[in-house]
């Protein structure tokens, strides 16, 4: 055999090879595992169990669990609206145990979220909401919340993509969304995910069951429109003009035809009578190319088009109806709040 050991330059290599350290690396897993105390010391109090259901549990009458995270001293609690759901009572555990009843001050399924009030209750622990904006993918993020029951549990782990869509249980796309590899479980749902500065940046929401580290959260930014929109209006004002639809492909004759370069356009399969789209003279089989200069490309584009700008505005709607292209004004109005039992 030959020994080659004798015959490798040295040049340093041994001294760089002994530099990466037990020691440097202990440093290194200090300093994450510092980051992650951090977070929790300051974000954990604040954080709380959400219970739903009557407090005497019985075969007909299921509750439900969940996390939320208190964001005012005064008992101001965003956590989701699938949590929270049609309950007429609803609790909240602190980490120390302490419970309190809570109301719902709004929901908005569209984007899955809710704001609650503790009853009678000032000066809780509470967390500020940071600007999701600022986020990179790759930076630390630690959720916090309450999985399957257990209790104040802590993960961390990375930001791992920005600007994501997920479906609502509406039906609606929730815009800028964070995909986190951060652990989630049934119960998380509600709870915050935080930053390094102990900021709020997210608000846990989904998961995908069987597959590992895809997580979701709804953006701390769309957060703050919901929590300012319900504040003052009770719910998220949005433009309606009575159809349902779906996304459909527009053939190539009459794309040229028209004049237009939509690939893809909003299919209107029914129009709500009296609503503002049949007094504009839209009809079943319309497709919808563009809404107030907006290209309209599907239906998800359609809808999210219709914000609370554009209520009670006449608006300048593009369709092709028989492969022609036509104009139309319609007048949206404001959506009605979504409901909950009394």
């Amino acid at each position: 055999m030959l020994d080659l050991t004798s015959a490798l330059p040295d040049n340093g290599a041994s001294s760089r090879a002994t530099e990466r350290t037990p020691d440097n690396d202990q440093a290194l897993l200090d300093a994450y595992s510092n980051a992650v105390i951090a977070v929790t010391d300051r974000v954990g109090p604040a954080v709380v169990r959400v219970e739903t259901g009557p407090k005497v549990r019985n075969p007909r009458e299921r509750g439900g669990l969940g996390s939320g995270i208190v964001i005012s001293p005064d008992g101001l609690v965003l956590t989701n609206s699938h949590v929270v759901g049609t309950s007429k009572e609803i609790r909240l555990r602190d980490i120390e145990g302490v419970v309190t009843d809570a109301r719902v001050l709004g929901v908005d399924p569209d984007t899955d979220l809710a704001l609650l009030r503790a009853d009678g209750v000032r000066d809780l622990p509470y967390a500020s909401l940071g600007n999701s904006k600022t986020l990179r993918r790759g930076q630390l993020v630690v959720a916090i919340g309450n999985p399957l029951g257990f209790e104040s549990t802590v993960t961390a782990g990375v930001v791992s993509a920005l600007g994501r869509s997920i479906r609502s249980v509406s039906g609606r796309m929730i815009e800028d969304v964070i995909q986190t590899d951060a652990a989630l479980n049934p119960g998380n749902s509600g709870g915050p995910l935080v930053s390094s500065k102990s900021e709020v940046i997210g608000i846990n929401t989904a998961i995908i069951n069987g597959a590992q580290g895809i997580c979701f959260a709804v953006a701390s930014n769309t957060a703050q429109f919901v929590l300012s929109e319900i504040i003052r209006h009770g719910y998220v004002r949005r433009a309606y003009i009575g159809v349902s639809g779906q996304t459909a492909p527009i053939p190539r004759r009459h794309a040229v035809v028209a004049g237009v370069e939509n690939k893809m356009g909003a299919l209107l399969a029914q129009i709500e009578p009296d609503g503002p789209a049949a007094k504009a003279g839209l009809l079943p089989g319309d497709v919808v190319i563009k809404l107030d200069g907006v290209d309209i490309k599907g239906v998800d584009d359609l809808i999210r088009a219709l914000d609370r700008d554009r209520i009670d505005r006449t608006l300048e709607t593009d369709v092709l109806r028989l492969g022609r292209l036509r104009s139309l004004a319609i007048h949206p109005v404001e959506r009605k709040p979504a409901g909950r039992a009394a």
